[in-house]
């Protein structure tokens, strides 16, 4: 099957994560696969993280770009049958609408909604797809009130397959401390994890605790390098890592803390299925972004909690366990690769039209 696919590509941002673990699922599974994503001025982000492959074509920049630019030419000649897009919201939709007709001459097209709401600018809602994809119930429940039910389709969200590394190797190979517990934070996310330091603090007299936050996020840098003034417990690396790079990370790290809360519209943790895969637990805040992952990451609503999460953690008891395979159990249920499998079957369905 011949796939274009419209979206982020090798950038840190959520949207990257499942354009590229369901695209390259695609490849993998030996369909052919054309990318249209960001200029490498003006992109979803906050970092370019990788090499473009040679099916990546960048030709438009972001909705916020003054004045926001597409090149129609790529979209017109490339050779797809079935059209995808990725975050409508973050492109120039006016543009896009311009050239969408001749798009749907020679593809069916899916649009994977990212958006937690019905999108408030009416340039969304400009185009006629053949398919709306979402990743649960949750997101199914506000599309049905704008879109026609039989056109909505879910597909869950893809993780990064299993891939469990060797934690005192992956310590050596990035200079960290062999014999010291740590907690690990990275990205934009990394700032929410500040306002945890006095129970991270309050672990040193039992663990020899190592804080590691690794991130290039201007706010996340400020506030962590504040708190770094008061604790020698803190190692800060203004680095937007790679997929292989993170997943050493991980390997190196004891845990992840995540510690983002609900947002009143439908959330989801791209995080969470960037970085089960690596074995490395996850410890959350209870919120709308990880109320779908169920046993496979360990949530806290209190303080009380978070340090016991951690403590189970560091002691690797019973509880450790248990998250361990659930997180096994949900990372290989929805790969990348199976939920490419579940986009290929409905791009079947759509074909037969």
């Amino acid at each position: 099957m011949k796939i274009g696919l419209m979206g982020a590509w090798n950038t840190d941002s959520g949207a990257a994560i499942h354009s590229e673990f369901v695209g390259r699922g695609w490849v993998e599974l030996g369909h052919s696969l054309k990318v249209f994503t960001f200029f490498k001025e003006s992109f979803h982000g906050t970092a370019i993280v990788g090499d473009d492959e040679n099916y990546v074509t960048r030709c438009f920049t972001v909705s916020t770009a003054l004045p926001p630019l597409l090149d129609p030419v790529p979209f017109l000649t490339s050779d797809y049958e079935i059209f995808v897009v990725e975050d409508l919201g973050m492109f120039p939709k006016d543009l896009l609408g311009k050239i969408f007709r001749w798009i749907k001459r020679k593809a069916k097209t899916v649009n994977i909604i990212h958006d937690g709401k019905l999108a408030p600018d009416p340039a969304f809602y400009q185009f006629e797809w053949d398919s709306i994809v979402c990743f649960d119930h949750r997101y199914k429940s506000f599309l049905k009130t704008a879109y026609p039910e039989d056109k909505i389709h879910i597909i869950p969200y893809p993780c990064y397959p299993w891939k469990v590394g060797d934690k005192k190797k992956s310590r050596e190979r990035l200079n960290l401390p062999l014999h010291k517990k740590i907690i690990f934070l990275f990205g934009p996310a990394s700032e929410k994890g500040t306002s945890k330091f006095p129970v991270l603090k309050s672990l040193f007299k039992d663990y020899p605790v190592h804080i590691l936050v690794v991130t290039k996020h201007p706010g996340s840098l400020k506030e962590w390098r504040k708190i770094k003034n008061q604790s020698p417990f803190i190692e800060i690396r203004e680095e937007a890592p790679d997929l292989d790079e993170l997943y050493t990370y991980l390997h190196a790290a004891d845990l992840l803390l995540y510690n983002k809360p609900s947002l009143p519209t439908v959330a989801v943790a791209s995080t969470a299925f960037q970085v089960l895969g690596s074995g490395c637990p996850m410890v959350a805040l209870e919120s709308n972004f990880v109320e779908k992952f169920g046993g496979a990451v360990m949530k806290y609503d209190s303080d009380v909690k978070l340090k016991e999460n951690i403590s189970s953690v560091f002691e690797q008891d019973v509880k450790y366990k248990k998250t361990i395979r659930e997180q096994e159990k949900f990372v290989k249920k929805n790969s990348g690769l199976e939920v490419a499998k579940k986009h290929i079957e409905l791009f079947k369905q759509l074909k037969k039209v």
